[in-house]
């Protein structure tokens, strides 16, 4: 917010917030006094009072689709209606006002509240601002940790709450972020929720071992420090862990779903139980009150999909709290209320007391000794990718609705939107969507709507650059790329390529094309010559087309994209007729490959990598790198009856099986690409592969058919040898961000005793994962979320694909035995490995910008034929490139005037030597095509202005104080970023 000085600014700025939503937020809140903490019942103090909390917990989609779920379809797989719920849920609160009741996944309410009359809606509204009805969480979904990418749980978190906003004003606002299914928590995701304005967090998952610490010590609530860039108290998340997972007490679940016996409270009954339920209820209430710290305790009553019938919950919690209390008067010192998390957290907050820190995080996370739920980091990598990739679509999408202006949304090529893409990505970070956890057909329903929100995003991309380039050509998508599948270019004689970087810094970027012909001549915007060359498709590309292609040759060259903009280039066909003799592939190893950069060996017997090299700090590593599969428990053990699954990784063994110990080769140099081809079996092979300008090996991997044959379950894995002495010790990113180190056989609080000593040094990784000693630092980036660990010093194993014959019995019902129509013998997985050498001082400058290239990689698209004379070939949005630390998170249209900017500075403190500075951008000398007239600051979810934004203050135990908040920017329009900071504005803009 400006500053007195700047007195023009603040008038400007306050016509402008006032404008941009439907209630009042640059102004004292119009609350009403019942709603948020204000609404809570009383407690007694001096007595242990037990906060009934009614709520349910409805997937966005598992055992059967989003659609399925909301409109109670399918109830022969599992009976669920949500839309039922949230009407009989509705109805018994207006029937008692000491009723609360707690709602989470926006998606399913935007649905239900689209469909209410206008009494309906306003009657909804009154139970909110009186706080009867409370929303948590409000994200459109409740999201995974471990497989999501922070960009996306960012995106998705605003939808819901500004849906929420936008709906309930300052009442629909939630206090408390709660995470009850999700299986383990991120460090990042605690970070997130504390810069979105949560005052505390709850969640019912963490490992056993960790539980049963934490209960003796009454340490289940703490303050979670979830970064170490940021400064305290800015990630400080208070964090509660909930006493029965998501579900009531044993014994007192009264749901149609539930065959607990209701209270029978006639006394001239024979069955009369309420003396009993009272005894059993008391017993439960101070038998927890033994773990936790405060005189106040929660209970969750309520659990999946429950409260259909609202009535036989409330009914009997009712009675439960009136005859529970009754007993006060003989002395007991339990009273029980219904409440909300948030009027859990506010007594604990008064309690005053001091907590413990916490720093790391909650992975992996275990049930008993062999049930590690690692093996959803992989599952389901198919759609692990689609995910990921449709991310980086989105983000292209919005910044071209922004650049393109109103033409975007309607042009040449017909309505086009963003918002399809929007709901569907944020559907898709759902616990049970990228985890792979879901059914089969559910994660089918997933790709679909995936795949339809890309398909309106393309009219609205096309629009957009018809309009920037001033060509009406119609646009060409081609999204099998990766498989050489692309009929355009298989059969034009003359096309252009137009390639959007959607970074804030230019890009170099390798484009390979199927084609037909064996010459082409490319000319870039400025008509100048590129190199490059043709070179024959590949035996397993080849093959994992299955007819969808025809193409016998790749035209491989390299493009130069500017910072969000597109630079095209012209491609034409200057000869058919057989391949060149020195494109074909050579069937031998060769010694080395290398270019200015990278020096990589290979062993001549086995054809296997032997060592790489960075020829610009003379650094060399033996390395070595190969595939091996793990035989998955079928549960025929002496130890356990558990199987692997879609959740839990469980080897039956510490030994994986190496597939072949040699690999046929055939090698390809010339002067865009030097490349080896591997063949491993049948159903693996790889292309180790290095661009003449590339500081990162490129290892491009294809995994499947995974045969089954000898009803064996296989979890496949790309395992890196080297020189460099680890010591136990590895690092992975959470969610994209900040690394986390991770030891062998060791949590850091508490002593583990390890019992599954494969999957349970399994961590998520979710863009890169690394080694280090002192000299030598080796960083894998991936190009989805994986799981892998370093079991052996100087050693990083990653699990690419899982092929499973048993379900693991956690609900999804089935195995994780993944087939489609193109694949009916099991499915193919391709994927890349980035690989960098460097210094570990200086690691970050290569790794932070290459995976950020792999997350928002460029988007390329074709038009057919000679483009026309006055089309325009190259275009930035921004007027400048920014600095390097800098990345451009978010631009997205908020409202007609109005656009949404997230800046982020992608260094951690102490990372880099030269990156790791504060660093200031000019939001006025930052768009080419954008005048930006008015700008104020939200929190990182954008639904409260940032200098209104207050949280609630906790004591950690080590007697430190929160330290004084940041200060200013130097002015109005100069927005400074410390590292690992995100700054969200809202800009009111008008365009060029």
């Amino acid at each position: 917010m400006a500053t007195p000085e700047y007195t023009p600014f603040v008038f400007l700025l306050l016509l402008f917030q006032s404008s941009v939503w439907g209630f009042p937020v640059c102004q004292t809140p119009q609350e009403s006094p019942t709603c948020g903490y204000k609404s809570c019942h009383a407690t007694k103090p001096g007595m242990l009072n037990v906060h009934l909390v009614p709520h349910t917990h409805d997937d966005v989609g598992w055992l059967k689709t989003v659609d399925q779920y909301f409109y109670g379809d399918r109830n022969d797989i599992q009976h669920a209606g949500v839309q039922y719920i949230l009407d009989s849920v509705v109805d018994q609160l207006l029937k008692n006002p000491d009723r609360r009741f707690i709602y989470v996944e926006t998606a399913f309410f935007y649905r239900w509240w689209k469909q209410q009359t206008d009494d309906m809606q306003n009657t909804v509204k009154q139970l909110v601002n009186e706080g009867r009805l409370e929303f948590v969480n409000g994200g459109w979904c409740m999201s995974d940790e471990a497989t999501t990418h922070y960009s996306a749980v960012i995106d998705q978190m605003t939808m819901g709450l500004r849906f929420l906003n936008d709906t309930f004003g300052h009442c629909g606002r939630p206090r408390v972020a709660w995470h009850i299914d999700p299986f383990g928590h991120a460090r990042e995701h605690a970070s997130m929720f504390a810069q979105m304005g949560y005052d505390g967090f709850f969640f019912g998952r963490l490992d056993y071992q960790d539980r049963n610490r934490r209960m003796v010590a009454r340490e289940q609530e703490m303050l979670w420090r979830a970064s170490e860039s940021l400064t305290p108290p800015m990630a400080d998340l208070f964090t509660g862990i909930l006493p029965n997972g998501y579900n009531p007490p044993e014994g007192f679940c009264w749901d149609q779903s539930c065959d607990d016996p209701p209270i029978r409270d006639d006394p001239d009954l024979e069955d009369y139980n309420v003396d009993d339920v009272v005894t059993r209820f008391l017993h439960i209430a101070h038998g927890q009150a033994l773990v936790y710290k405060t005189n106040h305790i929660i209970m969750t009553m309520g659990s999946d999909f429950q409260y259909e019938n609202a009535n036989l919950w409330y009914k009997n919690l009712d009675k439960l709290i009136r005859y529970v209390n009754q007993m006060q008067s003989n002395g007991s010192e339990v009273n029980v209320l219904y409440s909300t998390p948030s009027c859990y957290l506010q007594e604990l907050h008064r309690a005053n007391l001091t907590w413990p820190l916490k720093g790391d995080d909650f992975f992996p996370y275990a049930d008993s000794a062999h049930d590690f739920w690692t093996g959803y980091f992989t599952s389901r990598p198919a759609l692990k990718r689609y995910e990921r990739i449709s991310n980086s679509y989105l983000q292209t999408c919005k910044q071209l609705e922004v650049l393109g202006g109103p033409i975007s949304g309607k042009g040449p090529f017909g309505a086009g939107d963003s918002e399809t893409l929007k709901k569907a990505m944020a559907v898709a970070q759902h616990h049970d969507a990228v985890s792979g956890t879901e059914k089969q057909h559910v994660a089918n329903d997933y790709a679909r709507k995936l795949a339809n929100g890309w398909a309106h995003c393309q009219v609205l991309v096309s629009n957009t650059l018809s309009s920037l380039s001033g060509s009406s050509a119609p646009r060409v998508y081609c999204e099998h790329l990766n498989i050489s599948v692309c009929p355009l270019t298989e059969t034009s004689k003359k096309f252009s390529v137009n390639v959007y970087n959607p970074l804030a810094r230019p890009v170099s970027w390798p484009v390979r094309l199927p084609v037909n012909g064996t010459a082409y001549r490319i000319s870039d915007a400025k008509g100048k010559a590129v190199d490059s060359q043709v070179v024959p498709v590949s035996q397993a590309t080849a093959a994992v087309r299955r007819g969808r292609g025809y193409a016998v040759n790749e035209l491989l060259f390299q493009v130069q994209a500017p910072p969000l903009g597109y630079s095209t280039y012209s491609v034409s066909l200057l000869q058919n007729g057989p391949p060149s003799p020195q494109s074909s592939p050579l069937p031998r190893a060769p010694k080395a490959v290398q270019n200015k950069f990278l020096r990589v060996t290979f062993d001549p017997e086995t054809g296997l990598l032997s060592s790489l090299s960075n020829l610009e700090t003379q650094q060399t590593v033996k390395l070595s790198q190969n595939f091996y599969w793990y035989n998955a428990s079928d549960g025929n053990n002496s130890e356990s009856i558990q199987m692997s699954g879609a959740y839990i990784f469980r080897p039956n063994t510490s030994t994986p099986f190496i597939i072949s110990k040699t690999a046929k080769i055939e090698t390809l140099q010339n002067s865009v690409v030097q490349e080896v081809r591997q063949w491993f079996s049948p159903w693996v092979s790889q292309v180790v592969r290095l661009y003449t300008d590339s500081r990162a090996l490129e290892l491009e991997w294809t995994v499947g058919p995974v045969p089954i044959g000898d009803d064996l379950g296989k979890e496949v894995i790309s395992r890196l040898d080297s020189s460099i002495n680890s010591s136990g010790v590895f690092y992975t990113d959470s969610n994209g961000r900040e690394v986390l180190q991770r030891r062998k056989d060791y949590r850091p609080t508490w002593n583990l005793r390890q019992s599954e000593p494969i999957a349970g040094n399994y961590y998520p990784i979710n863009s890169r994962a690394y080694i280090k000693d002192d000299k030598d630092q080796l960083t894998v980036v991936t190009d989805r979320s994986q799981g892998g660990g370093s079991i052996q010093d100087g050693s990083l194993e990653i699990m690419l694909h899982r092929r499973l014959l048993y379900d693991d019995v956690r609900g999804v019902g089935e195995p994780l035995n993944e087939t489609s129509d193109i694949y009916p013998e099991g499915l193919v997985v391709r994927g890349r490995h980035l690989l960098s050498l460097s210094p570990p001082a200086t690691a970050a400058d290569t790794h932070r910008p290459l995976a950020q290239e792999v997350v928002l990689q460029p988007l390329i698209t074709f038009t057919d034929g000679e483009l026309h004379p006055s089309t325009r070939l190259e275009f930035s949005g921004l007027q400048a490139v920014l600095p390097p630390a800098v990345h451009l998170l978010t631009v997205s249209q908020w409202d007609q005037d109005t656009v949404l900017l997230r800046l982020e500075h992608q260094y951690q403190a102490s990372e880099s030597k030269e990156h790791s500075q504060p660093v200031t951008v000019n939001l006025q000398k930052l768009f080419s095509t954008l005048d930006v007239l008015g700008v104020s600051e939200m929190n990182l979810s954008a639904n409260q202005w940032k200098d209104e934004m207050t949280r609630l203050d906790w004591k950690a135990e080590s007697g430190e104080k929160p330290l004084p908040k940041r200060g200013g920017d130097p002015s109005v329009w100069e927005v400074s970023l410390k590292p690992m900071e995100i700054r969200t504005f809202l800009l009111r803009v008008r365009q060029r």
